[in-house]
């Protein structure tokens, strides 16, 4: 079963895809975010080209667990999603994904530049690999 991951973000959206068997996430693309529609129409086209099944978008939440204004908008982008791709989505806990991919980057010794390009994507496989790490999947 094939799942695709996202990282939703103001101005991109990190996108991440398993193997067929669901075991390993790889980073994709970065979606430049034009607007709802545009964004919804071109995850729909990763999903239909890729056969996914299901999709996993990544819930900041605060540090004591709440959600906060940023989760509640990646809540109603998730909810657009389902509705739109006819797929289910689960909401993934990402704190601190995006600083462990900048950690990860930085030890590779990543420029800048490059790192702001790969970020979101990286981002992306590393909360669809913890979804898909704690088995839930399926």
């Amino acid at each position: 079963m094939r799942l695709m991951g996202l990282d939703y973000g103001d101005k991109t959206i990190g996108v991440a895809i398993s193997d067929e068997l669901g075991w390993t996430a790889q980073g994709l693309e970065v979606i430049r975010r034009q607007n709802k529609e545009q964004d919804l129409m071109r995850l729909k086209q990763i999903a239909e080209q890729y056969g996914v099944e299901e999709i996993v978008v990544g819930l900041p939440k605060n540090m004591n667990g709440t959600i906060g204004p940023r989760g509640e908008i990646c809540i109603a982008f998730a909810q657009s999603l389902e509705q739109i791709l006819q797929l289910p989505v689960h909401m993934w806990d990402e704190r601190l994904t995006t600083v462990t991919a900048e950690k990860t980057l930085l030890s590779a010794d990543v420029s800048r530049k490059k790192r702001k390009q790969v970020i979101d994507k990286m981002a992306a496989a590393l909360i669809l690999q913890n979804y898909l790490d704690s088995g839930k999947k399926g």
